[in-house]
């Protein structure tokens, strides 16, 4: 018996007025998947990353996370379920440690959370042992005491990354987590990337394709908000279809 997916997404569509952002997408993420989404400037990618999020509604069409109906689900309900996503720009508490910005996240599901602010309560050992592991998986547990805005741009893309991590997800989006890196950045996140654990799911966009598709083991490529094609890494990167309107057309075309 096949497993059912863990994302799965049944002709979703995002129109503004008359132009369809994202036009009948159907896709399917499996349990341990690693999955990029490309597509030239204006294929629609951002819109059905934000819509698979939940910080943009759906037209029509319908999307599930674990075989439940999560369409019309707000974020915060999506990230208890188990989606946890990066952002394109970095989204941190400046004056907070590293440590500190990862021990909010990891309590943002209950209310102790707002204790933070206040009188603290002693940090249980679930609690350190989640922001221990989201600090190693994402390479920063050295900068743990550092105060969060005197980072690097490349260790606050990290940091980024363990918050996405502190709530345990069972699926992860990362919205072009290389994006303003220096090539030496880019190296170490495309590495800390690759050695994610293994069943966890994943969803990127990625501007760079060569990035994209060295760290993701399915490729869908849309183009004015529908699925142009979909396969494996290599089988993409020698589609002429791709090539020609995501990488230019052939030289021999």
């Amino acid at each position: 018996m096949i497993p059912a997916p863990l994302l799965r997404l049944d002709r979703v569509s995002v129109a503004y007025g008359a132009l369809r952002a994202v036009d009948g997408v159907s896709l399917a993420v499996a349990a341990g998947e690693r999955r990029a989404i490309i597509g030239p400037n204006g294929a629609g990618k951002t819109t059905l990353f934000n819509a698979i999020a939940g910080e943009l509604s759906c037209t029509s069409g319908r999307i599930e996370l674990l075989g439940q109906d999560i369409t019309g689900l707000r974020v915060h309900r999506r990230a208890a379920l188990g989606m946890g996503r990066t952002y394109q720009i970095t989204n941190l508490f400046g004056d907070l440690t590293v440590e500190e910005n990862v021990r909010l996240a990891v309590r943002g599901p209950s209310r102790s959370k707002f204790s933070f602010f206040g009188r603290d309560r002693p940090r249980d050992a679930e609690e350190l042992a989640a922001v221990e592991r989201a600090l190693a998986v994402a390479g920063i547990q050295g900068r743990r005491d550092t105060v969060t805005r005197t980072l690097s741009y490349g260790e606050q893309r990290q940091l980024e990354l363990a918050l996405a991590l502190a709530g345990k997800p069972r699926l992860l989006l990362l919205d072009e987590p290389a994006a303003g890196l220096s090539a030496a950045e880019r190296a170490r996140m495309a590495r800390i990337i690759r050695e994610l654990p293994k069943d966890l799911s994943m969803v990127l966009i990625e501007h760079d394709i060569e990035l994209a598709l060295g760290l993701t083991d399915y490729v869908t490529c849309l183009h004015f908000g529908q699925v142009l094609t979909e396969g494996k890494p290599d089988a993409i990167r020698n589609d002429p279809k791709v090539q020609e309107v995501y990488l230019g057309r052939p030289h021999h075309a």
